[in-house]
């Protein structure tokens, strides 16, 4: 057990003078703008558009800091029809003082109507003020960067290969209208 008696100390502070002449890398932060990480996750930003006030968002939130109030709205009937109603968006607002960021009324929204953008410049001095409203939320969807483009060297979706492996079957054997792959009378595969 050839150890040393504050062989321990030695290293740590042989690490701490190392360190000490290196040049610092403190960017000062309002003068430099940090290097976001792609899809970075900042503040969630709203696509009114989209949303159809189903409240899916504000009652899977774990900390209830969804606020939505809408009213409903009857549409006159095209052609005769009988008159349709719908959900009009009157205020979703966030409060931010209390959101975690979690990203699950992002990740239930049915209808793409909540993303994440990555602006993260909007502290205030007072809590209260904390809670954004829809019209704030939509300033930020201009700010979501567009979707990653898929890797092309990926394998692609199930249901893809699926469907062309299909396709690929009924060009082999047109008008059969069966599931077998083969000539009659040999086993096929099924699909």
């Amino acid at each position: 057990m050839g150890r040393l008696p504050g062989g321990g100390l030695a290293k740590g502070l042989a690490v701490t003078l190392r360190t000490m002449t290196r040049r610092s890398i403190t960017r000062q932060y309002p003068e430099v703008q940090p290097d976001l990480a792609p899809r970075s996750r900042g503040v969630i930003a709203l696509f009114e558009e989209n949303c159809t006030v189903c409240m899916l968002c504000a009652r899977e939130c774990p900390d209830w800091c969804i606020y939505i109030d809408s009213h409903k709205e009857t549409l006159p009937a095209e052609g005769g029809g009988r008159p349709r109603t719908r959900n009009v968006l009157d205020r979703f607002a966030i409060d931010f003082a209390l959101c975690m960021y979690c990203g699950i009324c992002i990740e239930v929204c049915p209808f793409d109507a909540l993303f994440w953008s990555p602006e993260f410049e909007y502290a205030e001095y007072d809590i209260a003020e904390l809670t954004h409203e829809k019209e704030r939320l939509r300033e930020w969807m201009w700010t979501v960067p567009p979707p990653q483009a898929h890797d092309p060297a990926a394998e692609p979706p199930k249901e893809v290969a699926a469907a062309e492996k299909a396709a690929a079957r009924a060009a082999r054997s047109p008008g059969t209208g069966s599931p077998r792959t083969g000539p009659p009378g040999e086993p096929g595969e099924r699909g």
